[in-house]
């Protein structure tokens, strides 16, 4: 009988580090800044990934913690990351109507033309070109992702 194969990612990680992302994935979701005001200066990395591809500003956007997003980019953090699915955090933010998470995202150079949908699809889908549009078309990040 043959031994069961790894995959280098489940010999590579320990339980320990495994079981430290999902405590950080978690604090995302929840927005709880105070774990991150300690964690990234101490090393953890801003664009640290789930298993679908989601990053923490992608947790955070999509839960609406603006804050958090802002944090999550003075850190480092990439706005225009899209995850296993082609979705950027500005879509998501725009999906959810947090509105205060896409002003953050759009200030911190989110590109409302990446991803799939992108946001600026995402806004005709949920009808709110209005209130979005010419944001999204004076956004700093357009057409820079």
């Amino acid at each position: 009988m043959a031994a069961p194969q790894t995959t280098v990612a489940e010999s590579a990680v320990s339980p320990e580090a495994i079981e430290f992302a999902a405590r950080m994935y978690a604090a995302a979701r929840q927005g709880d800044a105070e774990v991150f005001k300690q964690a990234l200066p101490a090393g953890l990395p801003a664009n640290l990934t789930n298993e679908k591809g989601d990053t923490l500003l992608m947790l955070a956007a999509y839960h609406g913690h603006a804050d958090l997003v802002k944090l999550l980019m003075e850190h480092g953090a990439d706005p225009n990351r899209l995850n296993d699915k082609g979705q950027s955090p500005l879509a998501g933010a725009v999906f959810k109507k947090e509105d205060s998470v896409i002003e953050t995202l759009l200030s911190g150079g989110a590109d409302p033309d990446h991803g799939a949908p992108s946001a600026y699809q995402c806004i005709a889908m949920f009808h709110q070109q209005e209130k979005w549009q010419a944001k999204f078309d004076e956004a700093p990040g357009k057409g820079k992702a």
